[in-house]
């Protein structure tokens, strides 16, 4: 099941320790532009190695809490239903031993099954969803599960007022349109998070962040840049509003490493998941 010999950064407990369980999920099966996020996890545990285990901008260090990176899910190609089944199976189990999940992506399509699987645990879920792209279309190409309908499929069994999205900068008329009726799109940065925090302290969160929400000028390795993204200290300022709220799952997707050969793309991206393990660790 397993086929990673490097884990992430200080993600090296055993399980039964651990707080918060990594995995990665390989698949970039329904990908529309350009392929390549299957290669993600891998590259983003070896780029760990560069950066230091505490953040700054925290004043946190991964060496005080448990991490466990239990490798890559083996999904098979070809078969997004079973690739699909797979992630949710993992996620399950690892939610009955008790713990909190972070996968890597993988296309975004791959966040449907943790996100269905934490709901299961926590019907009142929130999910706070970044992105430059809507991913509301109600199919792409005549196939209902794609990562340009994700949060549409997420919206399917979570309904109206559960999804709040940020950086979204992309998308047909018609998914503007339906975010207007049934989630809560603020477009272009992150800056809206200060009106939602009093009303998310009440319920158990998901962060689903799709990596092109970054401008492509810092974050080129990726399938469909989408230039007008958010750098990183914006996104740092966010996470520090959020980090009183109870986060107990999320994942990291959509970086395609060989888009970028100057790996600044997987040196974000490392970044990016040190510093939401250590938001998830706050609780």
């Amino acid at each position: 099941m397993r086929n990673n010999v490097v884990t992430f950064m200080a993600c090296d407990s055993e399980y039964e320790k651990s707080d918060i369980i990594i995995f990665g999920a390989p698949f970039d099966g329904t990908t529309s532009f350009r392929p390549g996020t299957r290669f993600a996890p891998p590259v983003m545990r070896q780029e760990s190695y560069g950066i230091e285990t505490y953040s700054p901008y925290l004043n946190m260090d991964m060496e005080d809490y448990y991490f466990s990176d239990i490798g890559d899910l083996d999904l098979p190609f070809g078969n997004k239903t079973r690739c699909l089944d797979m992630i949710y199976e993992q996620t399950k189990e690892i939610l009955n031993d008790g713990k909190k999940s972070f996968m890597f992506g993988g296309e975004h399509l791959v966040s449907y099954s943790p996100i269905k699987a934490v709901y299961e645990k926590y019907p009142d879920l929130r999910v706070i969803h970044l992105d430059a792209h809507a991913d509301l279309r109600e199919d792409y190409m005549e196939e209902e599960f794609s990562h340009a309908t994700v949060i549409r499929r997420v919206w399917d069994f979570l309904g109206d007022g559960r999804i709040y999205q940020f950086g979204i900068r992309s998308g047909t008329k018609e998914e503007f349109e339906f975010a207007e009726e049934h989630t809560y799109m603020n477009m272009f940065d992150l800056s809206q998070i200060d009106e939602y925090i009093e009303e998310l302290k009440k319920f158990p969160i998901y962060i689903t962040v799709d990596l092109d929400v970054f401008d492509p000028s810092f974050f080129p390795g990726t399938g469909t840049p989408e230039p007008g993204g958010v750098d990183i200290k914006e996104f740092i300022e966010f996470l520090k509003k959020i980090k009183e709220l109870n986060i107990v799952g999320a994942d990291a997707v959509e970086l395609s490493p060989h888009y970028d050969h100057s790996g600044i793309s997987s040196a974000l991206a490392v970044k990016v998941v040190r510093e939401m393990l250590l938001v998830m660790s706050n609780k």
